[in-house]
Formats: C-alpha cells, structure tokens, sequence
C-alpha cells in the first residue's frame, strides 16, 4: 500500500485543530458547548498543582476564554455529563463513555490489585469490604474522614494509609465514583449512586473496546503510531492497536509518512482514512499567543511535540531546584503553529497578583514590541480569570534558554 505524505506544516495544523485550539477563543462558552468541547478533546487531565490555576482549569481557559470553572463544576455535579477516572492519570471524561469505562475495571482489575499490592501497601484490600460498606450505609465520603488511627506508607510521596488506598482502589476499578471535590479532595460515593442509569449495566466486549479505543484516538489525532493510539486512552497495549490498525487498512486506516520538524526524516504513522478531506478543511491557525498547561494534550506526547515542533518540553516538578534548567512549573507558549518558549509565573501571596518571573525563548527569537504585547494580553486575560488583580513582571524576566536545554 502506498504511503501518504503528510507536510510537517500539516501534521501540526491538525493536531492544533484535533486538540481544539484552532477554534475561536473569545466566543461565548455555554455548559453544552464544554460539554462539546471535552467531547472533542476525549477527556481532560486533572492535577493538583495550582501554582497559577489547576491543569483541567488551564487546559479549558486555552481553548476558550470566556470558560468558567463553575461551568465544569455544574457539568460533574448536577448534570453528571462527564465523571472522573482514569486515563494515563485522572481525568474528566463524557459519560456517554463510561461503558468503556466498565469494561476496562473488569479487564485490568486483577493487574492493578496486582501492582498496588506491592506499590502501595501490601493487603490494603483486607479492608476494602469495610470501606465499601461504609460508603454504602453511610453516604459519600472522604479520605480524611477513614483511617483514623491507622499507620501510614512511608514509601515515597504516595504517604496513604491502608483505607485511602482501598477508596483509591475502588474508584479505580468502578466500585466508586467521585461525586463531587470539596477544595480540592475527592469525595467518593457508590458508582450507581453517581454514573446516570442509562449509562450502567452496558459494558462491550473486550474486542469492542479495542475498536472504540483506536477509532476514537485515531479520529482526534488524525494519524498515530500503535503506541501512541494504544496510550491516548491508557487502555490498551500498542501490540493490540497495531493489529487494530492492520486489520482495518483501507477501511478506516490508511499508511503515512509524516514529514518531521525542519525537513527532518519521516516518521511512519497510521491515518485515519479521510486524512485528506481533514487536511483541506483544517481552519486557518490562529493568530496570537497562547499559555499552555504543563498537561495540555497537545503536548502530552513529548516525543511528537520534539518531532513535530522541535520543542522540547520536561516538567520539572520533581527535578531538585538546583539542577532545574527552568523552574518548577513553567508553562509553554505556542504562537499560531510553533511554541516560542515557556514562561514561569505564578499567583501571589493572597492570589492578588500575577507574578512573571521567567520567560525563555527559544533560540533564534526575539521578544519583539509585537511579541511582548500579545504576551502581555495573554497574561492578562489570565489574570482576570484567575481573579489576579494585577500583572507583575520582574525586572529582567526575559531569560537567555540554558545549552542543555537544546
């Protein structure tokens, strides 16, 4: 079969457009239009950090600037459109899903009872009858309301004791739902209490969430390879999707070459079949500067973001500070079809001010008059939805980007 060549200037405008970032940013958000949005996008990471505002936050202002966090809120809470669980890492996802969601508890349920027993506390689930018990007869609970007197892991930063690791656990494999966060702590219920009726009680066969799990990648990335599309759920083996791909060539898979950054030599990718009717239709790349999550899925794949943008991208959270080559949480700028460099801010004492202390371009570019100000009109918009009052840059936060980093 012969291989289609996809131009590295159109590889990027579809992922840009697959990941929801070609759409217009400043029209008006309704809960439907979210729900929309997430829909598209397949789901959306959630993390803990809130050194200017919470990924799943972040990742939605990115895309539209008129979202609200109390849009989202309403969506998981009241109208129970999308649910919590996980993907590669916890996520907000559409119910209409969540069958898929059924069938994967019953699939890696023995596996993940199999690795926590050794990561996080070996016999944690002697327990975890108890804890269902609990939330049964008692109602939804937290984590901090269990284990009181009960020691806890010492191993590493997973420092749960035994019934936050049971809560954990049942929510992985179903059990549990969240129903809602208070702050920003998960607060877990029965699942049929939680997951809407129609939505229970369906899960396909293990072969039927294969096809679900590749066409759906394949459809919002628009071309991958079997390790990519396996790893866009965190569902599946990239042997499994290798063998979806095959088995569907001509059908709703084609072969590709797609072009790397600068010229570079082209990597082999599967493609959904209508890949040219999509590259024709792609709308023009937006124009203006974007901050993006450290979890954003456009970047989610750092390997493709290298091939694809020549834009290499590693958080350092967990990087001791003295060998940190940017910062702890630094976010990257992507200017219409390339990312410009990264730029480290965070919210100040009291969350009054916005405060920039770093920005590294990358080499090459310079922070022109244009450039600052679309920069300083991205920073702002921000910190009117982070209820930052004020935006304050350092003196000399232009920084030059360290050789290693390149």
């Amino acid at each position: 079969m012969t291989r289609l060549p996809i131009s590295n200037r159109d590889a990027r405008r579809l992922l840009i457009a697959g990941q929801g970032l070609a759409a217009p940013r400043r029209r008006r958000l309704t809960r439907a239009g979210l729900l929309a949005m997430i829909d598209a996008l397949g789901y959306v990471q959630v993390d803990s950090i809130n050194t200017v505002e919470r990924a799943h936050h972040m990742i939605l202002f990115a895309r539209n600037q008129t979202y609200r966090p109390a849009q989202l809120a309403h969506l998981l809470e009241r109208e129970r459109s999308l649910f919590e669980n996980w993907t590669h890492d916890a996520a907000v996802i559409p119910t209409r899903f969540y069958p898929y969601w059924q069938a994967r508890f019953v699939r890696e349920r023995e596996s993940l009872l199999a690795r926590w027993r050794t990561w996080r506390r070996e016999g944690f689930e002697d327990g975890m009858e108890d804890v269902l018990a609990r939330v049964r007869d008692g109602g939804p609970v937290m984590a901090r309301e269990l284990g009181s007197g009960e020691a806890k892991n010492a191993q590493g930063w997973w420092d749960w004791h035994p019934s936050k690791t049971a809560l954990e656990f049942l929510w992985r494999t179903g059990s549990l739902a969240v129903c809602r966060r208070e702050g920003f702590q998960k607060v877990y219920d029965l699942a049929e209490r939680v997951i809407p009726d129609e939505h229970l009680g369906s899960p396909p066969s293990d072969a039927g969430l294969v096809d679900w799990a590749c066409r759906a990648a394949l459809d919002r990335l628009g071309f991958a390879t079997p390790g990519a599309l396996a790893d866009f759920w965190g569902k599946l083996s990239a042997a499994e999707a290798a063998a979806w791909c095959e088995s569907r060539l001509g059908e709703a898979v084609i072969k590709a070459d797609v072009e790397t950054v600068a010229g570079g030599r082209s990597q082999p990718v599967y493609a959904a079949a209508d890949i040219e009717r999509r590259i024709a239709a792609l709308p023009p790349v937006p124009g203006g500067i974007r901050v993006l999550s450290p979890f954003d899925p456009l970047i989610r794949d750092r390997q493709r973001t290298e091939r694809l943008f020549g834009f290499r991208y590693r958080i350092e959270v967990f990087v001791p500070e003295a060998k940190r080559q940017f910062g702890y949480y630094v976010f990257p700028l992507l200017e219409k079809d390339r990312f410009i460099g990264r730029i480290d801010m965070k919210r100040g004492a009291g969350g009054e001010t916005l405060d920039v202390t770093g920005l590294w371009l990358e080499p090459g570019l310079k922070f022109t008059p244009r450039r600052r100000a679309g920069l300083e009109d991205e920073i702002g918009r921000l910190a009117g939805f982070v209820g930052a009052g004020e935006v304050r840059f350092a003196d000399g936060f232009v920084k030059a980007p360290p050789r290693s980093a390149h």
